[in-house]
Formats: C-alpha cells, sequence, structure tokens
C-alpha cells in the first residue's frame, strides 16, 4: 500500500489531531490510500477510552500550573503522556488494503518499533497481553489506536530524549505501575530525533509497502 508521510514537526497535540482528522476524510474518499504523520508534541496528557482519571496521580490545577493540558480522546488504552522528547507516529491507513485485523495492526506497529530499536543495537521486547514494547521491564514505545470505517488514527509514540521522562511521573503509564525509559537513557548518550525519524519511516515502508 503506497503512503503519503507528513512530517509537522513540533506541534501542539490539538492541531496534530485536527490533521489527523482532515487526513482521515481524504483517505476515506479515496484521494489516496494512507498517510503517516511523524511529530512532536507539546507536553500534554491523554485519556484513553478505556482511561480512568485517578491514573492521574496529581490534581489538574498541578497539570495546569505545569502547562500541560490533559484531552480526552477515542484512542484505545488509558492514560499516556506525550512531550517534545518522543517521536510520535500516527499512521492513518486503510485497512481494505492491508488486512481488516485490529490484533494484527497492533502486532505489526510493535514489531515495527523492536525493528527500529535495533537499529542501535537495542533489543525490545513484547510482553504477552501488554500493547507496547519494552527494554527489559521498563517501557520505551506506546501504542493506542482507533479505527474508523477500517482507517487507523493515532498511533506509536517512542521515548527518545531522557529529560523529557520526568513528566512520566505525574501519571500510571497505560495505568500501571511501571518505569518508562528512552533511547538515550539505554544508550548513554544524546539523540537527535531529526536525525531518526528516516529510521522510522523505513520500518513502515518495509511493514506497509
Amino acid at each position: 500500500m503506497d503512503f503519503r508521510v507528513f512530517n509537522l514537526g513540533l506541534v501542539d497535540f490539538k492541531k496534530a489531531l485536527q490533521f489527523q482528522k482532515e487526513i482521515f476524510q481524504e483517505i476515506k474518499n479515496n484521494s489516496f490510500n494512507g498517510a503517516l504523520i511523524l511529530c512532536r508534541h507539546y507536553p500534554v496528557i491523554t485519556l484513553g477510552r478505556g482511561g480512568k482519571k485517578e491514573n492521574i496521580k496529581v490534581p489538574l490545577s498541578e497539570l495546569k500550573n505545569r502547562g500541560i493540558h490533559l484531552y480526552e480522546i477515542e484512542r484505545g488504552g488509558d492514560v499516556t503522556y506525550h512531550g517534545p522528547g518522543q517521536l510520535i507516529a500516527y499512521p492513518v491507513f486503510n485497512l481494505n488494503y492491508l488486512k481488516k485485523d485490529i490484533h494484527l495492526f497492533l502486532r505489526q506497529l510493535e514489531g515495527l518499533a523492536i525493528d527500529f530499536l535495533s537499529d542501535f543495537g537495542i533489543k525490545g521486547l513484547r510482553y504477552k497481553g501488554l500493547t507496547g514494547v519494552w527494554i527489559d521491564k521498563k517501557k520505551v514505545a506506546s501504542i493506542g489506536i482507533a479505527i474508523r470505517d477500517w482507517i487507523t488514527f493515532h498511533g506509536i509514540s517512542i521515548n527518545i530524549k531522557q529529560d523529557d521522562l520526568d513528566n512520566f511521573s505525574l501519571i500510571k503509564p497505560c495505568g500501571m505501575d511501571i518505569e518508562m525509559t528512552s533511547l538515550e537513557s539505554v544508550l548513554n548518550r544524546g539523540v537527535e530525533i531529526d536525525n531518526i525519524k528516516n529510521n522510522l519511516i523505513e520500518k513502515f515502508r518495509e511493514s506497509y509497502e
């Protein structure tokens, strides 16, 4: 399946969500088959369909004081944090051109994240019953999607920058008492997100084109 790539850079979550919805409509209208949207977000916490507000560990006033917005959205999963230290990919794909299998799509996203980490000599792991990718017992990639008319939106975030992990302490990521990690934390060196975007794009191309 051919797909277009859009690189939004550092963008407000709400603007990126609106862009996803516009692309979604274009794909629904058969303007093209799919799109991969890459971006980073200003600090934001999102609550998925299965999310519980009690998994936010601080008062909402504390989030406001820190300049962190909270959005309740239509993706699956619980609560997560997005920030400028993550590489985020939103595949807006028409599964009518692939396989209409939501479970398979989630596993494919995990697989390409594992392949992405392998480029850096890092072994990414899956754990049965848990969505996402882990390095040992720490989570490095979170996945939450929505599907409407067999077209996907939302997607996957991979923690890259070590200094953007602190805000995860404000929540129970994915509703669990877990520790998050990043590419920089494991490599023990700096990683520029702009320098590795093409690695992730290539993994999507290998999986879906």
